[in-house]
């Protein structure tokens, strides 16, 4: 576990071979900072080149899996470019991270999960949530891009229609109806969500794990070819609505409380 040592906003544990990554601010609904951004865009990477890893398990503490962004984080990328540029390579790091890791990666969403928090979910391979838990991509109700990788994810998963009305409105989906779309794996009740993603951990660490893992580099070698073709113009365009009007109203209508008003 030495490896691991230095993560601070992610709690770590190994049980066995099944890696269990905490995203760790549930004082913030995990909304991810700088530093959480930091350490997603490694931690992937760590856990691929861990022998003793077959599985990993990513979830949230507490009562959220990730709100999104931290509002203090984006209104410091509006007014440091250069934390913007340090943004775009660690958001390519996370995304290519989950999509290359050869071990299996189980989303366990126990609670909200909103814009890059849901981003990062939908790019794990199999998704528990509670079903309290709502999943949603709210980028445009800051004035934002959905650009940092869901613009490729979503429309894989539910099909371009439904992809962009709810990327175009930034509705939050019930995880029952997720499922029911095929946006999500399972939805299970609150208090069954930790069991039943053990047992599925478990029986992927203790299948044929070789073939499991060579399993996801075959269907995600389709997947990588076609984030890479989007990934490059969507956080482009994600870059241009950071210094837009529209993106700070949005963010400064959050802090204040109140309801943007977008002006044309």
């Amino acid at each position: 576990m030495s490896k691991y040592q230095h993560y601070k906003e992610l709690k770590v544990e190994l049980n066995k071979n099944i890696l269990t990554v905490t995203m760790n601010r549930p004082d913030k609904a995990n909304a991810i900072n700088l530093a959480l951004h930091t350490e997603l865009s490694t931690i992937f990477n760590d856990a691929g080149s861990d022998d003793d890893v077959d599985v990993v398990i990513l979830t949230g503490e507490g009562k959220a899996f990730s709100a999104g962004g931290d509002l203090p984080w984006l209104q410091n990328m509006i007014d440091d470019q250069s934390l913007w540029r340090r943004t775009v390579t660690e958001a390519k790091r996370i995304v290519f991270g989950i999509i290359d890791c050869e071990k299996p990666i189980i989303a366990k969403l126990n609670g909200a999960t909103a814009g890059l928090g849901a981003t990062i979910a939908l790019y794990c391979d199999i998704i528990f949530a509670s079903d309290r838990a709502k999943i949603g991509d709210p980028h445009v109700c800051v004035g934002f891009v959905a650009g940092d990788g869901g613009s490729a994810i979503w429309p894989q998963l539910i099909g371009y229609p439904r992809a962009k009305e709810y990327l175009m409105t930034g509705d939050l989906i019930p995880a029952a109806e997720a499922a029911t779309m095929g946006l999500i794996n399972h939805c299970v009740p609150h208090d069954e969500l930790d069991e039943r993603v053990a047992a599925f951990a478990d029986r992927l660490a203790n299948g044929p794990i070789r073939a499991i893992q060579g399993t996801k580099v075959a269907v995600n070698t389709t997947l990588r070819q076609l984030v890479s073709a989007n990934i490059d113009a969507s956080i482009s365009l994600e870059g241009l609505s950071n210094q837009s009007d529209e993106h700070r109203e949005g963010v400064a209508a959050f802090n204040e409380g109140r309801k943007p008003v977008f002006k044309k």
